[in-house]
Order: C-alpha cells, then structure tokens, then sequence
C-alpha cells in the first residue's frame, strides 16, 4: 500500500484502521471509515484507498455509500488491486454493473458466514449462554449475561434526553455528546446513523444486536491522500 502511494505521486496523509470486528457490523459503527470519509469532505485529503473493494465493505449498500460520499465531495478512491474507481458514468453503465457485481459476491461472503456464525450462537443460546458477540452501547457481557453498562446508559439517557426534549437532529445529538465527552462503544466520534440505533434500540433488541446491523470488514484499511502541495 505504501508503494502504491508513492509510484503513483501521491503522499501518505494517515492510515486509518479498524480494530477486528465481527463481519456483521455496520458501516456507522466502523468509525475509521467515517472518520477517512470525513477527512475527504473537509478537504483535509484528496481522496482514499483500500485493498479492494472487499475490504473497503462487504455489504453492497455499505459500499457504495462510501464510495459516493467520497466522489459527492470531489475525491477520489482507489483500490491497490485494480487501481483507481471512477465516478458513475451515465455513457459507461457497465462500469457500475461490474463494480456493483463485484460487491452482490462479497455480500454474499458475508451472508454465508453470518449463517454460520448464527447456527454457533443458536447453540450457545441453547445451552444458556450470552450468544451475540459485542454487546451494543449501553449493554455488557458478564458472567456469559448481557447486563447494563452504567456509563453507556447514562450516554443513552442524554441521548434520550436532547432527541426527546430538545428535540436535535441525530447529527448534532452526535456533537452534544462528543462536546459532553461521552464517547461510543468504538473510536471517538460518533455518526447520525449510530445515535438514531442507539434510540430505537431496546433491551429486548439489544438481546441480539446482529438483527440490525449490516456489513462491515476485519482490519479493514483506508489510507487518505493530502491535496498536492
């Protein structure tokens, strides 16, 4: 990736990676991802790359959302394994047909290995257990139970609290509580999507959180490029 980068005249500006997940987690809850995407918008870089498409997501709505938000603010994306996507092209409509083709098959990765990961978890259900992997924000496994998680609740009330009764939008929702220093499960920032899960969320949902969630990647990888100096 580094030498892709450098034969190709660009500069390094950050490398964002994503701590392991399960397979089943959803673009708003990987906050690298959001984070290289926001770098993109801000202008802070030139566009980002990733090993393939694969690895930029697995789930197809996932990822052509990212890579619209990255062409929606003027950057560019490539992948070190087929080099530079380009834009949707109305003259072109192979081009989508077989980037989006290439996404239906990662997809379908992903879904046959969250069957299997759900037939496991069914068994440990069975024998009593807590099945469902990470917890989601406000929830803890303990002693093979999911129970609450004091902190996180105490960010789901005021949550609550600024959708309920002041009324914001999940986007500044989102920019209260970084400013309150309340923090999400994962990374530092939290997305719109992320606070609007949070709120639908109950405790009989949280008891399997992989039902909401969509496709996310392990170790996925997203480098940004600067603007040229």
């Amino acid at each position: 990736m580094r030498r892709r980068t450098r034969e190709h005249g660009h500069k390094l500006a950050r490398l964002f990676i994503e701590k392991a997940q399960s397979g089943t987690i959803a673009g708003d809850e990987r906050p690298e991802l959001a984070t290289a995407l926001l770098w993109d918008e801000e202008k802070k870089a030139q566009g980002i790359v990733a090993p393939n498409l694969d690895r930029l997501a697995r789930e197809l709505v996932v990822q052509e959302a990212a890579l619209a938000q990255c062409w929606k603010h003027g950057g560019r994306a490539f992948m070190a394994d087929q080099g530079e996507i380009l834009p949707d092209d109305p003259e072109d409509p192979m081009r989508t047909a077989m980037r989006q083709m290439m996404g239906v098959f990662a997809q379908l990765d992903r879904g046959m290995t969250v069957a299997k990961l759900r037939r496991g978890r069914r068994i440990k259900g069975e024998k009593g257990q807590y099945a469902y992997g990470a917890p989601p924000y406000g929830w803890q496994a303990h002693k093979k139970e999911l129970t609450e998680e004091e902190v996180e609740q105490a960010g789901r009330a005021r949550a609550r609290q600024l959708r309920d009764g002041d009324r914001l939008s999940f986007r500044r929702i989102a920019a209260v509580l970084e400013a309150e220093g309340i923090r999400p499960k994962r990374g530092e920032r939290w997305h719109p999507e992320t606070i609007r899960r949070l709120l639908a969320n109950t405790t009989e949902q949280a008891a399997d959180p992989a039902e909401a969630v969509g496709g996310g990647r392990r170790g996925a990888v997203l480098r940004a490029y600067p603007p040229h100096q």
